[in-house]
């Protein structure tokens, strides 16, 4: 017997928890129904069901067999639905979000492209330093930097950033260069995110990292503030190597205490679609995925 057919008759019977249930809900006799569940116990060379005359259960393989089965029908179902749509245009509203320097830098470029190749297709883009759940607030697809926790969520890895030290040329020739983090103590600090009167900077590998605890001069929420801050000579700030790739190009900041950075932090592109997703989401993954993949900036 063909193999989906046996595997939607053994789903019917596991849901509906009998024969004559799921013979009523496939429409064929309950002889058909017995003789599909015996020729892919037969198949298999396991038991599946456990018979009464009052009921029918599942036994463990079978639970396991039954999620398995379902997940295979699903994708079967996905497939065949991109396959139908798989010469059609990218259409309707796709919701991309990423932190803001990051999304002004990197996404929006690849949404302004997008947009120009497929006139069928809106695009809202929040650009917000927080992180946004993409259930609860609908979210197609979004832009993580750092280690992501385990989550239901799809995950593309599109390149790394690191975590650096800079001053401006000035502040270090007036200031010297710290040779190593406990220097920071003597140094005006500037603190890009938080409230807090104190910040805790950490060092060097993730199983045996120093510490140095710091009071900032500054402390400011917006990391265009503390480059600006940065480069205008006031002190010593802790950004992505991303946020500042322009001013080390122009020689307007420098990194200083490079041997002690921490490994560098991944990017990842995170969606909710399965790989026969929606054709907008797909299309758009793969643009942005191959234009951060190729930047200098992020590998």
């Amino acid at each position: 017997m063909d193999q989906i057919h046996l595997m939607n008759v053994f789903v019917a019977v596991g849901e509906e928890e009998g024969f004559a249930a799921a013979a009523r809900r496939l429409d064929l006799s309950p002889a058909a129904v017995t003789r599909a569940i015996a020729s892919l116990e037969e198949q298999l060379g396991i038991k599946l069901l456990l018979r009464t005359t009052r009921n029918v259960r599942l036994t463990e393989a079978g639970r396991r067999y039954l999620d398995d089965t379902r997940n295979i029908l699903a994708s079967i179902v996905e497939a065949n639905e991109a396959a139908a749509g798989v010469n059609s245009a990218p259409k309707g509203n796709l919701s991309v979000t990423a932190s803001v320097l990051f999304g002004k830098t990197f996404v929006m470029p690849c949404i302004v492209r997008f947009l120009n190749e497929y006139p069928d297709v809106d695009v809202t883009a929040l650009f917000l330093d927080r992180i946004v759940n993409l259930v609860d607030e609908g979210i197609d697809v979004a832009v993580r930097i750092g280690h992501l926790p385990d989550s239901s969520l799809k995950a593309l890895r599109v390149g790394h950033v690191r975590r650096v030290l800079c001053a401006s040329p000035e502040y270090l020739a007036r200031h010297s260069v710290p040779q190593h983090p406990a220097d920071l103590l003597r140094h005006t600090v500037i603190a890009a995110s938080g409230i807090s009167p104190r910040v805790e900077w950490k060092f060097g590998a993730v199983d045996d990292p120093t510490l140095v605890r710091l009071k900032p001069r500054l402390t400011v929420t917006s990391n265009d503030a503390a480059i600006e801050a940065t480069t205008n000579g006031l002190g010593i700030c802790r950004l992505l190597s991303y946020q500042i790739a322009d001013e080390l190009t122009a020689g307007r900041l420098k990194i200083i205490l490079a041997d002690y950075e921490e490994a560098p932090w991944p990017v990842h592109l995170v969606h909710r679609e399965s790989k026969f997703g929606s054709s907008k989401v797909r299309n758009f993954i793969d643009l942005l995925a191959e234009e951060l993949r190729a930047h200098p900036h992020l590998n």
